[in-house]
């Protein structure tokens, strides 16, 4: 009689190497995209940073240097002032767009809607930087907030209002209609309907707005020219000698203060409307 207690063995040990195989794999790639973060993480407080990842020797004194040089603090106030006028623009502005793509049936609005998303696509900052900057020129927004949140909300409308197109047109038409019924306009039937529904596609489209706008360098570089207006991306760019060596304990801990508002926003977002948040509207 033959044993089988070998050949039942095989498919375990097997089975074994592949779970293994899968738990090194996923650990390896952890690993990949976690020393980053982690060299992001201590760096800033480490008394001489390099590029390896190390147990530091703590020390502030990165912090205090970063508040003694000069347009430092006052980049992340530029970078908040331009991340929050174009969220803003772009959300009502898309909104509406979206909406009216959405309820009135324009001929070739759907042709229109790609048309826009490709060519914001193709036409990026770099290869209009020369038209967009004789534009602002002539218009006279060279060196203000407003010229740069104008020409940043044209770059993001077309794709936001491709995605908030979706949110609005899964929304009953239902709803609208029970409204129109008590005498309600057609903003107050998308301020008070059709929003409240959408909020997790407008919360999306606010998030990817101030993302894009946080780490932009083309436009703001082109556009303001007094140091003292420059946002983080531009001013991160100055913390390199002239020879060209980055001092890693400024771009360190500027990097660290940089990403912060980001990603705190990104959690508060995701915490109040992330997949928990189903929509509807309540009697």
């Amino acid at each position: 009689m033959r044993s089988t207690s070998g050949s039942g063995a095989a498919p375990e040990v097997v089975r074994l190497l592949r779970v293994v195989g899968a738990y090194v794999l996923v650990a390896l790639v952890l690993a990949f995209f976690a020393l980053p973060l982690l060299w992001l993480a201590t760096a800033p407080f480490d008394r001489h940073p390099g590029v390896d990842v190390s147990v530091p020797r703590f020390t502030l004194d990165n912090f205090r240097r970063l508040l003694d040089t000069p347009d430092a603090v006052n980049s992340l106030a530029s970078s908040v002032v331009l991340a929050v006028g174009c969220a803003v623009l772009v959300v009502v502005l898309a909104a509406l767009a979206a909406y009216a793509l959405s309820r009135v049936r324009v001929p070739g609005r759907d042709t229109l809607l790609y048309a826009l998303l490709l060519l914001s696509s193709i036409v990026t900052g770099t290869a209009a930087m020369v038209p967009i900057f004789l534009l602002a020129a002539d218009l006279r927004l060279v060196d203000s907030y407003l010229g740069v949140i104008l020409v940043l909300t044209g770059g993001l409308l077309p794709a936001a209002i491709f995605i908030l197109k979706d949110f609005t047109d899964a929304t009953p038409r239902s709803y609208e209609e029970s409204a129109r019924v008590f005498g309600a306009s057609p903003l107050r039937v998308l301020r008070d309907v059709v929003v409240p529904v959408v909020r997790p596609g407008l919360a999306t489209v606010g998030v990817w707005s101030v993302a894009q706008v946080w780490g932009n360098f083309l436009i703001p570089f082109l556009l303001l020219r007094s140091p003292d207006r420059s946002p983080a991306a531009v001013v991160m760019y100055t913390f390199y000698t002239e020879g060209g060596q980055p001092d890693l304990g400024l771009i360190s801990t500027f990097s660290l203060l940089y990403s912060l508002p980001v990603v705190l926003m990104f959690l508060f977002v995701s915490r109040r409307y992330g997949f928990r948040f189903h929509g509807g509207i309540k009697a």
